[in-house]
């Protein structure tokens, strides 16, 4: 009686063909997920990157009283006058 007859090389040889083929199937499945994340996150890392438009990024909060940033007053003229250079005893 041999060990191993004809029927069981077959099925051994069919069974093996099916697992080959889920594995490839598997392979390619995690090959397709990983490209499109991959693209995913390169297209959100190249929008999150790019140069920033003005105007066209909302930015949040506010001041509490911005008529205070119409007109300087002295001190944040004297420091832009040292700012640019000039001396302000030459205005009087």
């Amino acid at each position: 009686m041999p060990l191993l007859d004809e029927r069981s090389m077959a099925d051994e040889q069919t069974t093996r063909t099916i697992a080959y083929a889920v594995l490839i199937l598997l392979f390619v499945g995690m090959a397709w997920f990983i490209a499109r994340r991959a693209g995913e996150n390169r297209a959100n890392m190249l929008e999150a990157s790019a140069p920033k438009i003005a105007g066209e990024d909302a930015l949040e909060g506010g001041a509490k009283d911005p008529s205070q940033f119409d007109e300087p007053d002295e001190d944040a003229l004297e420091e832009m006058a040292e700012l640019l250079g000039e001396d302000p005893s030459d205005d009087d």
